[in-house]
């Protein structure tokens, strides 16, 4: 009875690997490496990644804001400080650990 868990793991671990280095190479089984992609790649390539963490910010920011009367949490000045001060040092470093922690660190300070 063990063994045949055994194999299934092993069978599972092993095709898993080999889907993820599929996942992987389709890039540049695709593309090559002298090929540029096509322009509709690098379009979405280049607007999701902001489009998605606006999404985020405007979900997060709205679900807490309903979540908590505006009394009790000060209108959110401690959320709305730490979200600007993150996409300042965002835009003007572009360093998303240092915008990130001194988020963080800001919204922890104003909270307590």
């Amino acid at each position: 009875m063990m063994e045949g868990k055994t194999m299934y793991m092993v069978v599972l671990i092993v095709s898993v690997g080999i889907l993820s280095w599929l996942i992987r190479a389709l890039p540049f089984l695709l593309f090559g490496r002298g090929c540029e992609p096509p322009k509709v790649v690098s379009y979405v390539g280049r607007v999701l990644s902001p489009a998605a963490i606006a999404m985020l910010s405007v979900y997060c920011f709205a679900g807490y804001a309903c979540a908590r009367p505006p009394a009790e949490n000060l209108w959110g000045l401690a959320e709305i400080a730490s979200g600007v001060l993150t996409v300042a040092l965002q835009w003007r470093w572009k360093c998303p650990p240092l915008s990130i922690a001194a988020g963080t660190v800001l919204y922890m300070t104003l909270v307590r």
